[in-house]
């Protein structure tokens, strides 16, 4: 029973300390970064902008109100009563009155589409294609903040796991100076290998501090990409990638080019719209003097006029044809672009799997050059005990040693970047 509670004390202790340090992932910088990014909020204002194209498009099927007014004088006009004053029926001529002059009017003019030959639906689906593309583009901007974050994420891990080295070292240094200050005091060894090792130590001490300046201003540019507030405390956890390295491409940017040839496909469509008859109703609402059309009632009244029409263009001079061409031309030069894309991007993942394998191959060997330095080392502990080598000869293996264990560090961590920049390329998440 005390031991089953000594368990449990031990994982709330564990767990408490995990809770307490904070934990940054890379996927978590690439998320934080794209939502913090300036342009993060243009995908909300696309969506606003098409939402408001497109009720403006689809009102072209309401009618059309206009009002208008106008006033016409004419110097010349019809008078019947000297017309038909040559008619031998007394007062025929007097009953007649002349023209009026002046003409007033006020109208209410409707105007109604009744078949657009497909012009408004192919206006919309055109504004929805600009959107599509307007996002797609903005999702490319912010993938190629990915590149950026990799490259202080990785640095702030080799300088981390280059800090835990260097401690180590301090540690070795500090001890192996006390151990000759008492055979110094003893008469055994010279100061002179005691200042050998303080002067490492010092340089060090150095390094940890230069350590610690570039690791906070690292930390300073992740925090002012992605938003995340971070500290010297915080842990970066070197990412997992169990994933198969195929060379498979979905970039965004590739998707932009396809939408960009919808987004002409959408334009061959509008063309197709403007050579199909269109049919309208209209209506006039007026009120004036004289009323619409009949001139022989001199004063002002309502009238009202009906009517419909067709409209089509049956010859446009070949500029549809034209503007056919054009896009043609413009789709080919969109399939040769994505064609030279994809093409820079295998090249680039060609080289990404050189860099893999030839630092799969150091981490080899340098597995091997540890051990070997490891035994070097020892070696050369013992002779120095033994009086054979000097300080320095010792000092000069010590930093071999620590040189190749760094070294293996970074072709570690090289590794991993190189990972992440291949399923950057190939357009894979994490």
């Amino acid at each position: 029973m005390e031991r089953k509670i000594l368990i449990l004390l031990t994982m709330l202790l564990a767990g408490s300390g995990i809770d307490a340090q904070k934990i940054l992932t890379l996927k978590e910088c690439y998320d934080r970064a794209a939502a913090s990014s300036a342009i993060a909020g243009e995908k909300d204002s696309y969506s606003a902008i098409w939402q408001l194209r497109d009720k403006n498009l689809s009102k072209g099927w309401l009618p059309a109100l206009d009002a208008g007014g106008s006033f016409l004088y004419n110097s010349e006009v019809i008078d019947m009563g000297s017309s038909l004053g040559a008619i031998p029926i007394p007062g025929i001529a007097d009953a007649i009155k002349p023209l009026p002059h002046e003409q007033y009017k006020i109208t209410l003019d409707i105007n109604q589409v009744i078949y657009d030959g497909g012009a408004i639906k192919g206006a919309r689906a055109l504004e929805r294609a600009d959107l599509k593309i307007n996002r797609k583009q903005t999702e490319t901007d912010l993938y190629k903040l990915r590149s950026q974050i990799n490259t202080y994420y990785f640095n702030l891990l080799l300088l981390e796991r280059q800090k835990e080295l260097l401690i180590n070292y301090l540690e070795l240094i500090t001890k192996r100076i006390s151990s000759m200050q008492s055979a110094v005091n003893n008469g055994i060894v010279l100061r002179s290998d005691v200042d050998v090792m303080t002067s490492e130590k010092i340089k060090l001490e150095q390094q940890l501090r230069e350590n610690e300046i570039r690791k906070n201003s690292l930390m300073k540019i992740l925090t002012d990409l992605t938003g995340i507030e971070t500290d010297p405390s915080v842990q970066l956890i070197m990412p997992a990638l169990n994933e198969e390295f195929t060379s498979e491409i979905s970039r965004p940017e590739l998707e932009v080019f396809d939408l960009r040839k919808e987004q002409l496909a959408a334009g061959m469509k509008v063309i197709n719209s403007k050579r199909m008859p269109k049919a309208f109703g209209f209506a006039t609402l007026g009120y004036g003097n004289p009323p619409g059309n009949n001139f022989f009632r001199d004063e002002f009244a309502p009238y009202y006029i009906l009517g419909a029409g067709v409209k089509w263009n049956i010859f446009d001079w070949n500029k549809a044809k034209n503007e056919k061409q054009i896009i043609s031309l413009q789709q080919g030069m969109i399939d040769s672009r994505k064609n030279d894309l994809t093409d820079n991007l295998s090249r680039l993942l060609e080289a990404k799997n050189a860099e893999m394998l030839n630092l799969n191959s150091l981490l080899q060997t340098d597995a091997e050059l540890i051990a070997l330095r490891k035994r070097i080392t020892a070696s050369a502990e013992s002779q120095y005990e033994n009086g054979t080598i000097t300080a320095t000869e010792l000092l000069n293996e010590i930093n071999a040693e620590k040189l190749a264990e760094i070294n293996f560090e970074i072709h570690k961590i090289n590794l991993a970047m190189v990972k992440v920049e291949y399923l950057n390329i190939c357009g894979k998440d994490l």
